[in-house]
C-alpha cells in the first residue's frame, strides 16, 4: 500500500519532533542469526568443560599425593638473603617480604629499561631516517645487529664481559667524587628525607595535580589552558622547599664513602641490575626504533615540508611536527614492546639478578615444597603488571587520538 507524499512528510515532522524533544529515538532491530548463536554457545560450552576437567584433574591429583595447599608460607620466615631490596628486608623476613622486595626489583628494572630504551629507540629511529647516508646506514646496522642476536646472550656477554670486567672498588671509575663505579656495582648518593618531608613532597603533589586538572577542564571547555600553569611545577617544587625553610621536612644526601675492600652509604646498584638495565634497554630499543620508524614513515611528507616553510629547523620540525603526529600510529604497537619487555625482565634470573622469577619461582619454589601456590602468584603477577602496562597505553592512546564532536 503506497504511503501518501503528505503523509509520510506528517510521519517525519513527528519523528523530528520527537528527537527535538529528547525522546529517545526508536532502535533499529536485527534478525538474530540462530545459527552463529548456537555456535558460539556450543564453544562457550566445550571451553567450559575442558577448563573444568584441567581444575578437577588438578584437584584430584593434590588430593592422591596428599599435598597440603594454602598461602600460610606467605607468613613463615624466608631464611635467605636479597642481594638488592628497596624495602627493609633480612632472612628473617617472611616470604610475603620476599615476595614485595622481588616485585619492587621487577617493576624499577622495567620501568627503568621502558624509559631508557623509548629514548634510545627514537634516537636511532630519527638517525634511520636521516638523509645523512653515514648516520642511516650506521643507525641500521645497530638495529639488524642487535635484533638478530638471542637476547640471552645479549645479557651474558654484559654480565660477564663488561660488569665483571670493572675495576676493583678501590680503583672504581669516579664521577665527581660522589658517584663510583666498580665490579661491585654502581654507588650514587641517596638523599635521606625525614617523614616531614614524604608529607610536603606529597602535598605538592597534590596540589599540582589539581592545578593539572583544572587546567585540562578549562582547556577542554576554552580550547586555551591558561597562564597558570607555570603553578604546576611551582605546586610540586615550592611546598617541600616552604616545609624545608620552616623545619618541618629535613633532607640530607648520603655520599658513598671507601670502607675496607667497599663502599658504604650512598644508593647501591648491583652488578646485575646494570648489566640487566645494559641489555635489555639495548636490545629493547632496536625494535622500538623500527616502531617510531613506521609512525615517522606514516606522516604526510606535507607536514614536514609546512614545518620548513614556517623558517622552523629541522630538529624542530621533528619535535614540534613529525614525533607528535607519528605518536598516534607509535603508542598501540609500542605497548605491545612494553609487555614483551616485562615478560623479557623474567630472564633477569639468569645472571642472579633478584627478581620476581629468581626469587619466587627459583628460590621459594625449592624452599617451600609448593609449587602450585609460588607459581600461581609469580603467574599472577606478571598477568597484573602486563594488565596495567596495556591499560597506561591505552589512556595515553586515547589521549592522542582525534575526537571529533
Amino acid at each position: 500500500m503506497a504511503v501518501a507524499p503528505h503523509q509520510r512528510d506528517l510521519s517525519e515532522e513527528r519523528a523530528a519532533a520527537r528527537v527535538a524533544s529528547g525522546a529517545r529515538p526508536p532502535r533499529r532491530s536485527y534478525a538474530v542469526n540462530w545459527r552463529d548463536a548456537a555456535i558460539q554457545g556450543l564453544t562457550l560450552v566445550a571451553v567450559a568443560a575442558v577448563a573444568g576437567f584441567l581444575v578437577w584433574n588438578l584437584v584430584s591429583n593434590v588430593r592422591q599425593l596428599g599435598v597440603n595447599v594454602g598461602f600460610d608460607f606467605l607468613f613463615r620466615p624466608a631464611s635467605f638473603a636479597i642481594s638488592q631490596t628497596l624495602i627493609p628486608y633480612t632472612p628473617a623476613s617472611t616470604y610475603l617480604d620476599a615476595f614485595v622486595a622481588a616485585l619492587l626489583n621487577t617493576v624499577v628494572l622495567s620501568l627503568t629499561c621502558i624509559v631508557a630504551a623509548t629514548l634510545l629507540g627514537m634516537a636511532v629511529a630519527l638517525a634511520r631516517v636521516s638523509s645523512n647516508p653515514t648516520l642511516s646506514g650506521l643507525a641500521a646496522t645497530y638495529v639488524e645487529a642487535i635484533r638478530n642476536v638471542p637476547l640471552l646472550l645479549q645479557l651474558l656477554a654484559w654480565y660477564f664481559v663488561v660488569v665483571r670486567s670493572l675495576p676493583t672498588p678501590r680503583n672504581a671509575y669516579s664521577f665527581f667524587s660522589v658517584g663510583f663505579l666498580s665490579n661491585r656495582g654502581l654507588y650514587l648518593p641517596a638523599p635521606e628525607a625525614n617523614a616531614g618531608f614524604v608529607i610536603a613532597l606529597v602535598a605538592g603533589l597534590a596540589v599540582a595535580s589539581a592545578v593539572a586538572v583544572s587546567a585540562w577542564m578549562r582547556k577542554s571547555e576554552t580550547g586555551r589552558a591558561g597562564r597558570r600553569l607555570w603553578l604546576i611545577p611551582a605546586a610540586f617544587v615550592g611546598v617541600p622547599l616552604l616545609a624545608l625553610a620552616t623545619g618541618f621536612a629535613d633532607l640530607h644526601w648520603s655520599v658513598p664513602v671507601l670502607r675496607g675492600f667497599n663502599y658504604a652509604g650512598g644508593l647501591k646498584l648491583v652488578p646485575e641490575f646494570i648489566a640487566m638495565t645494559l641489555g635489555l634497554s639495548i636490545y629493547a630499543s632496536a625494535f622500538v626504533a623500527e616502531v617510531f620508524r613506521g609512525g615517522i614513515n606514516a606522516v604526510g611528507r606535507g607536514q614536514r615540508e609546512a614545518g620548513l616553510s614556517l623558517g622552523m629547523r629541522p630538529w624542530l620540525v621533528n619535535w614540534k611536527v613529525v614525533i607528535p603526529l607519528a605518536l598516534r600510529v607509535v603508542v598501540p604497537p609500542l605497548g605491545g614492546q612494553y609487555v614483551l619487555l616485562l615478560k623479557n625482565s623474567s630472564l633477569a634470573a639468569a645472571i642472579a639478578y633478584p627478581d620476581l622469577m629468581q626469587v619466587m619461582a627459583g628460590t621459594a619454589v625449592n624452599q617451600t615444597g609448593q609449587p602450585l601456590e609460588v607459581m600461581f602468584i609469580t603467574l599472577a603477577t606478571y598477568v597484573l603488571l602486563g594488565l596495567m602496562i596495556a591499560a597506561a597505553t591505552n589512556l595515553w592512546n586515547y589521549r592522542l587520538k582525534l575526537h571529533l564532536r
